[in-house]
């Protein structure tokens, strides 16, 4: 039993290494009007935090504006891709 507990932690280990690897695939960063910021991965889909930095749900379609004025289209709702960047920047 102890021997297969040990090839399951170090499964979970390594499949969690990989997740969070393709957690940091950042491609850009918008601020938006509100103070909120819009994070877009390279695969295109996105995620939000409010002024205050707390990660937050915005539904696909809704359409957000930038501080400068641009119009963006939000594109998934990758909200456990924004925690996992957070975490790492915290380092838990």
């Amino acid at each position: 039993m102890l021997k297969n507990l040990a090839i399951m932690a170090s499964t979970l280990a390594v499949a969690g290494a990989a997740f969070a690897v393709d957690m940091g695939n950042v491609a850009q960063k918008f601020e938006l009007k509100d103070g909120s910021t819009v994070y877009v991965f390279k695969d295109g889909k996105m995620a939000m935090e409010d002024r205050l930095g707390r990660t937050v749900g915005m539904k696909a379609g809704h359409v957000m504006e930038t501080k400068d004025g641009q119009k963006i289209i939000m594109v998934g709702n990758e909200l456990a891709r924004l925690e996992m960047i957070k975490a790492e920047k915290r380092g838990n």
